[in-house]
């Protein structure tokens, strides 16, 4: 996989190993965590599993979350992008692609989970010509709700999720060009 999306203020590429701090600061922040079941990570080492989880999705998958860069800083903001979901039934699917992006909270509030959210749409329409997106978000996470719908995602319903215990809910868009 070869990724370069640039929009105004970030570049999107596929991560890599050397991300591994930016994976840390990331996920072992409580507040990035607030929404995903409060369970932030404590170790690099946790970070590394993840990094190669994401690592190993982009050759099974050939897609897999894509590293947010701030192209003023060269700083790593987190993630967004496309994701293969093959490992859940989420509301009755079990083979979807879905839509997402977690930020460092530094990064919090200034528009790149938007910005980052429509280049990755962008992508999976243009680029990879799948025909429906999906995304979730928990259901009290107003901010991630107001990303989704800003990107052009419609809300279709709220469901429980019962492998998280977490109340989520559930959006989808098809694609316009099809």
């Amino acid at each position: 996989m070869n990724i370069n999306i640039e929009t105004e203020r970030l570049l999107l590429r596929e991560l890599r190993s050397s991300d591994l701090e930016g994976m840390f600061e990331l996920d072992s922040n409580p507040n990035v965590h607030k929404y995903l079941g409060n369970k932030p990570i404590k170790t690099k080492a946790e970070s590394k599993i993840i990094l190669d989880s994401v690592l190993q999705q982009y050759q099974n998958r050939g897609i897999g979350r894509f590293a947010v860069i701030e192209k003023a800083s060269g700083d790593f903001v987190g993630w967004s992008g496309i994701r293969l979901n093959t490992e859940y039934n989420m509301n009755g699917f079990t083979r979807y692609y879905d839509i997402g992006y977690r930020l460092i909270e530094r990064f919090w509030n200034k528009g790149y989970a938007t910005e980052s959210g429509k280049a990755s749409l962008d992508y999976a329409f243009n680029t990879m010509k799948l025909s429906e997106i999906f995304a979730t978000t928990e259901v009290n996470n107003q901010a991630s709700h107001n990303a989704l719908l800003k990107i052009g995602l419609n809300y279709i319903e709220d469901f429980y999720f019962k492998q998280e215990q977490l109340n989520l809910r559930w959006y989808a868009l098809k694609n316009p060009n099809l």
